[in-house]
């Protein structure tokens, strides 16, 4: 037995030594930093991303409705479902105006939002019947907002995610091949690179027609080189991996090696740049029915509406600033989701 006397500083090193091993199911294990679930988690504890998120959602539900409301009255109008129960067609156009044809007559035209009087007609005060007044055919503002969210949502969407499939394949197939390959891929995308957005847009317009499907194409095709440029970059690192090599000397074939290793282990810089897409094309597609190159009339678009009230700016300046309001908060919310996206998936920031 020693003689030594057992001291409190032995005895708080024991205690400590215990508390360092072992304990089964109360050791903490280590959070994983990779996969969907990590990106949502850090993704919901982004006060600016959840922002996004809400305002993003309440756009598509806005869309949703505008599309449901729109299919519903062209089915009830063609079997005059609304005729017979007697209801005038001039209040259906009032409320919901899906028909152009329709004349309200000057009693409706360039009415003020609820509360405030027009220059221009002054006997006309705003109502609640059209909260946010009617523009210089009477139709209502708010409704043509709603239609014109369908409208923004739906060529956001479709001209990044066609821009996003071929650009990450051209970009995907040039890194990994490299050379001539990649030169001759590259090479025709910095062709499109170097010409104008617009100009190019405009010009596919003119060779194939003027209308929204052509103009979310041309868009889609003019923006293959943003994402084509950008998942190279990555592919030429991600190849040199020790996954990629142990793949092909299993026997992989390329097609599979692209599709299962380099584009998955390439694609999160990609999945933000395109969040960040979708309110530049928004603004862009805006911009070209502000042109008369977008959505043609009487389909109701933001851009549309900005050009319809170029020359009633001064009198009316609410015609023009409640569309423009409309693509200010939806561009934010994307590029809110997007910030979001490139903090909970860039590795410096969450170490």
């Amino acid at each position: 037995m020693s003689d030594q006397p057992t001291t409190r500083t032995d005895v708080d090193a024991g205690a400590d030594a215990g508390a360092d091993a072992p304990a089964g199911e109360d050791e903490e294990q280590p959070e994983a930093r990779v996969g969907w679930r990590y990106t949502l988690s850090q993704v919901k504890r982004d006060p600016t991303a959840l922002a996004g998120l809400c305002i993003i959602a309440v756009m598509a539900v806005i869309a949703a409705i505008a599309f449901v409301d729109g299919v519903l009255f062209e089915y009830l109008a063609d079997y005059q479902v609304f005729a017979n129960m007697g209801v005038h067609q001039y209040v259906l156009a009032e409320t919901f105006w899906v028909n152009p044809a329709v004349d309200p007559g000057n009693a409706q035209i360039l009415r003020p939002p609820v509360g405030l009087t027009n220059q221009l007609y002054p006997e006309q005060p705003g109502t609640w019947a059209h909260p946010l007044g009617t523009d210089h055919r009477g139709r209502d503002i708010l409704v043509r907002l709603f239609y014109g969210t369908r409208i923004a949502i739906t060529v956001g969407i479709v001209s990044t995610g066609l821009a996003l499939v071929l650009g990450t394949l051209v970009g995907a197939v040039a890194g990994y091949y490299g050379g001539w390959i990649d030169d001759a891929l590259m090479r025709t995308a910095e062709t499109l690179y170097a010409i104008p957005f617009l100009v190019l847009v405009i010009a596919f317009m003119t060779a194939f027609g003027v209308n929204l499907i052509y103009a979310m194409v041309g868009v889609g095709i003019a923006t293959i080189p943003t994402f084509a440029r950008l998942i190279r970059s990555r592919v030429l690192s991600v190849r040199e991996e020790d996954y990629v090599e142990a793949a092909r000397a299993a026997g992989v074939r390329d097609r599979n090696i692209i599709l299962r290793h380099v584009i998955p282990n390439s694609f999160a810089p990609v999945l933000v740049q395109a969040t960040l897409q979708i309110g530049v094309n928004i603004l862009i597609i805006a911009g070209l029915s502000f042109l008369g190159y977008g959505a043609q009339p009487p389909t109701p678009s933001w851009g549309q509406m900005l050009s319809n009230s170029r020359q009633y700016m001064l009198p009316n300046p609410w015609f023009s600033i409640w569309p423009g309001i409309a693509i200010l908060v939806t561009v934010i919310g994307f590029n809110l989701i997007g910030d979001g996206l490139r903090d909970a998936l860039d590795p410096r920031i969450n170490n």
